[in-house]
């Protein structure tokens, strides 16, 4: 059987494990990348994911230290504006509307959105010119054993590899998470998220717009044009039963519901891609870290899709962690530096996932009372510039 070493072994190979796979190696670390189902680099793929990302201000820095950003940068569309549209009157139409403007407290955009199976074919085309980064698609991390000096992990292929650090970034059923048993808190909402890219008539304008009503947001984000023609990527939260009976309907059917579910916005909606289906639940583990390992992205903590945290969260924590490698070059995986990185991201964590929780119940609001009051409580937040500047700096994650 073989053996070989490095100093960090990354399991899990989708967006946050491709991007701290490249981080790692651009820090001058050896790495191991490994993950069970080869990357979809296509939107026509089958599997492809078809959700989109927002990359935030703070996240750009590390993709740019990681060379990643040089690749991305022309596929992305920038975020200027977040526009927050309540529709919870007794008709489907907007009845309040409120912008978020990045000119309020910054020269530059909230980030730049990107679909997910484009930010995998950059990324794994990045890899490929990295020398300390060996990727290995359709391999999946099988056992774990730790100890003191180094994480031991056996791979599918038999290969055994000695790892200093060992970086958990294989999703919500983390199995390496579970090997170290830690334990995880989860939430189920009962919804489900469609997500899917579309065209429409109207353009965008840099504008990412979430519109309320019951079931959760729809939200639509600006993605560069397709074909000529203006396009976005919609999230669709709705409650289980309902997404399913949508996700089952004929293509002119579901067009014209999420037409009417955009409050025609940018007019009539054209379906651009084929409608993926997932649950929404909000997790988080009673620890970010183990003997000889660090968990990240959605081995550490799941949340609902509202306000562009998941992979930026992901990403803050790869940030935590280049911090705290840059100060113990000696040993990668030392006690010392896993527990500050716990004390570091834990807290923080928890506070934001507990944000957005209350965030989605209140867009889950169906009761016309409390639809009311969650227009006026938007319109009161908007109403004051100092909170409506703290609540952008809030959701950049910057002081």
């Amino acid at each position: 059987m073989a053996r070989i070493a490095t100093d960090i072994l990354v399991s899990g190979g989708g967006v946050a494990g491709l991007t701290a796979a490249a981080a790692f190696a651009s820090a001058g670390w050896s790495v191991i990348c490994v993950d069970p189902q080869p990357p979809v680099t296509s939107a026509e793929a089958e599997g492809a994911d078809l959700r989109s990302t927002a990359l935030l201000q703070p996240s750009i820095p590390l993709l740019q230290a990681a060379g990643l950003w040089p690749r991305l940068a022309p596929h992305a569309a920038p975020l200027q504006v977040m526009r927050i549209v309540d529709a919870g009157g007794p008709v489907a139409e907007p009845r309040v509307i409120k912008d978020f403007d990045a000119a309020d407290i910054s020269e530059q955009p909230f980030g730049w959105n990107l679909p997910n199976w484009l930010l995998r074919r950059e990324m794994v085309a990045h890899l490929k010119t990295l020398k300390r980064v060996d990727f290995r698609p359709g391999i999946a991390t099988k056992s774990v054993l730790t100890r003191e000096s180094e994480a031991l992990v056996t791979l599918s292929d038999g290969t055994r590899v000695a790892a200093r650090l060992l970086v958990a970034a294989d999703g919500r059923n983390s199995p390496v998470r579970e090997a170290l048993g830690i334990s995880v808190r989860t939430t189920r909402y009962g919804q489900k998220a469609l997500a899917f890219t579309v065209t429409h008539p109207i353009p965008h304008e840099n504008v990412s717009t979430e519109i309320h009503r019951s079931g959760g947001p729809f939200t639509l984000v600006p993605l560069p044009d397709a074909g000529g023609k203006p396009a976005s990527a919609i999230v669709w939260m709705e409650r289980g039963e309902e997404a399913l009976r949508l996700k089952a309907l004929p293509r002119e059917t579901f067009e014209a519901e999420m037409t009417a579910r955009s409050c025609g916005i940018l007019g009539p909606l054209t379906l651009a891609s084929q409608v993926n289906v997932w649950p929404i639940i909000s997790q988080v583990a009673a620890r970010m870290s183990g003997e000889r390992t660090a968990l990240m992205a959605e081995a550490a903590h799941v949340m609902p899709p509202i306000g562009a945290q998941g992979l930026n969260m992901s990403l803050a924590d790869l940030r935590a962690l280049l911090e705290l490698l840059a100060d113990h070059r000696d040993d990668p995986g030392s006690a010392a530096l896993l527990e500050a990185y716990h004390r570091r991201r834990h807290w923080e964590v928890q506070a934001r996932i507990l944000g957005i929780d209350l965030l989605n119940r209140a867009s889950m609001a169906g009761d016309p009372a409390w639809r009311d009051l969650r227009a006026k409580l938007l319109d009161a937040l908007y109403g004051s510039a100092p909170v409506r500047r703290t609540l952008m700096r809030a959701g950049l994650g910057v002081a």
